[in-house]
């Protein structure tokens, strides 16, 4: 088995591995041996995957709050070194152009290869090595560093930094092998949630039947903590999927219950009340603002007659009742899709062993982490790429200072 030495090795060449390198290599004095070693065929393939083959590489505003995790604020640290305004600034300075859309989102404007080929390039410029086909097998650590084995070869570090990812989205290459080899060395591993993954719902819900209907709601989940989203839900055969629906998962965990706004900008009772609305049925008066068959699938069986009166008729009781089935619908889903349609991933390398402002092990020095294997999952809205990007620059500046002071 071939054997090979390095100061810094990086397990993963995913967006956080390289930028981890970018930010080893980077600055004054003697470079460092880095290499990222990649068990996939090419460096960076769930970013080429992401956005839709373009990449939402950040967003106009990032904070904790747009994370979920044991301990969100961990993030903190990472988010105030490296802001969207900073990514921006490296992007167009490679020649990499973005395009802002809703919600803040920034997108690459051209394909994602043009930036993971960008990434890679500075990388090897940068006088970083690019191995692929380098499945890590087994992590030895001793008093001098780490060893890392492959199928193939043998690798002895100084330093060492997991950027292995979750295991979302498998479709891509990811996979749980990196979060093995974290519990190898000690690490606690958090439970591992599916997280921006569509929710199914029980066939007893009137809801699968209208798959295909898409409309903005506001939608929010009976988690603690839980914000509220006012975005687009789209209705599949199996339950709810969308932005309004992927946001909500990163909260929700199976017993709690969705709240659906289904009209969101409208003080409905107001429009009930109104002297013009007086002679017009409900359901009449809901088909002007809602697809029919949403419409009619929202009214409960026992509410129906009450819907086919005329407004004026109506008590206020009635009237509550039926504002409620459209504003305040509530639906317990099953379960989510699982980590097999699921974007991101929360759970994962618990970072209380962590130090969030070098992602340092606290217990092993010279162990270092960033990106998705960690704890931390954004919402929708390009927020998981910049944590990628994030923790990344700090933890590769951070294992470059260290392999300085050993």
């Amino acid at each position: 088995m071939d054997s090979q030495e390095t100061d810094i090795l990086i397990l993963g060449a995913g967006a956080s591995g390289l930028f981890c390198a970018l930010a080893a290599s980077a600055g004054k004095g003697e470079a460092p041996r880095i290499l990222v070693l990649e068990k996939n065929d090419a460096p960076g393939r769930k970013l080429l995957l992401a956005g839709g083959g373009k990449a939402n590489v950040t967003n106009r505003s990032v904070s904790c709050r747009d994370y979920v995790g044991e301990n969100p604020k961990f993030a903190s640290t990472a988010l105030q070194r490296y802001t969207p305004g900073d990514l921006l600034a490296f992007l167009e300075a490679s020649g990499i152009a973005v395009e802002e859309r809703e919600y803040g989102q920034i997108f690459c404007r051209h394909s994602a290869v043009a930036l993971r080929d960008m990434l890679a390039a500075r990388c090897r410029n940068q006088g970083c090595r690019l191995l692929t086909h380098q499945r890590a097998r087994e992590i030895r650590a001793s008093d001098h560093g780490f060893s890392v084995i492959t199928e193939t070869a043998s690798f002895d570090t100084t330093i060492l930094v997991l950027a292995t990812g979750s295991p979302a989205w498998p479709a891509s290459g990811a996979d749980d092998s990196g979060l093995l080899l974290a519990r190898s060395l000690g690490c606690r591993i958090v439970p591992l949630r599916p997280v921006l993954t569509p929710l199914l719902l029980p066939q007893t819900s009137p809801l699968p039947a209208l798959a295909g209907i898409s409309l903005p709601v506001r939608i929010r989940c009976s988690a603690p903590a839980s914000p509220a989203f006012e975005q687009p839900l789209l209705f599949t055969h199996k339950g709810l999927s969308g932005p309004a629906a992927l946001q909500i998962s990163c909260w929700w965990r199976k017993g709690d219950w969705l709240r659906i706004d289904f009209l969101p900008r409208m003080d409905l009772p107001a429009l009930l009340h109104a002297p013009t609305s007086g002679k017009a049925t409900f359901s009449g008066l809901i088909c002007r603002y809602l697809p029919a068959r949403l419409a009619r699938a929202l009214i409960p069986l026992e509410l129906a007659e009450k819907a086919a009166q005329r407004i004026a008729e109506l008590s206020r009781a009635d009237r509550q009742a039926l504002c409620a089935a459209i504003q305040e619908h509530t639906v317990y889903p099953l379960r989510s899709q699982g980590l097999a349609r699921a974007e991101a991933c929360a759970g994962g390398i618990d970072t209380a062993g962590i130090n969030p402002r070098t992602l340092e092990s606290l217990t092993k020095p010279g162990l270092f982490f960033c990106g998705e294997a960690l704890d931390i999952a954004g919402q929708l809205g390009g927020f998981n790429l910049h944590w990628a990007w994030a923790s990344g620059r700090l933890a590769g500046q951070a294992c470059r200072n260290a392999l300085r002071k050993r």
